[in-house]
C-alpha cells in the first residue's frame, strides 16, 4: 500500500466512524488525543495504583526502549490496559522509554493497513524493542501486571 495514503485513509476511518456515532481513533495517536476523546480512560488511569517497586525499575532503565502499542478505542482491554500503562510512564517518568500508540478499526477486514508486518491479532498489543529488536509482547492481558509484565520482558 502506498504509504501516503495512510494520514488520508486514517481520516477517512475516523469521519466514518464519528458520523455513525461510534468514534474511532485510528493510526497514530497520541496519550493526549485519546484521553481528550475519551476521558473515561483517564479516569481508569487515576484509579490504577501500580506496584512501586516495578515503576522504579523502569525509571531506573538507562538505555532506549520503545514501546509500540497497538489499541483499539472500542475494546474494553484496551481501555484497561493502555491506561493503565498511561499511569505506568507518567510514574516512570524515564525520557529513554518512547511509546508510540496506534489505533485499529473494529473491523477487522480494515486493519491492514495499521498492522502490516506486525502479526497483530488481539488488542491491546504491546512491542517492546530494544536495540531496534522486538525482545517481547503484552497481548490482549498480561499474565501479572502491565508494568511487571514489561519488567520480565525487558530483563529476559
Amino acid at each position: 500500500m502506498n504509504k501516503n495514503l495512510l494520514p488520508f485513509l486514517c481520516l477517512f476511518f475516523c469521519l466514518i466512524t464519528s458520523i455513525s456515532g461510534n468514534l474511532e481513533l485510528v493510526g497514530k495517536l497520541s496519550k493526549e488525543e485519546i484521553l481528550k476523546h475519551f476521558p473515561d480512560w483517564q479516569e481508569e488511569a487515576s484509579s490504577y495504583f501500580p506496584k512501586l517497586e516495578m515503576v522504579e525499575k523502569l525509571n531506573s532503565i538507562d538505555y532506549n526502549i520503545k514501546i509500540e502499542c497497538f489499541l483499539g478505542t472500542w475494546c474494553s482491554d484496551s481501555k484497561e490496559h493502555v491506561s493503565s500503562y498511561f499511569k505506568i510512564m507518567e510514574m516512570a517518568d524515564n525520557l529513554l522509554i518512547s511509546s508510540t500508540y496506534i489505533g485499529i478499526p473494529r473491523d477487522k477486514e480494515s486493519r491492514k493497513p495499521f498492522i502490516q508486518g506486525k502479526n497483530i491479532e488481539k488488542v491491546p498489543t504491546f512491542i517492546v524493542y530494544i536495540n531496534g529488536q522486538e525482545r517481547g509482547r503484552i497481548i490482549e492481558t498480561p499474565q501479572k501486571s502491565v508494568e511487571e509484565d514489561l519488567i520480565d520482558i525487558i530483563n529476559r
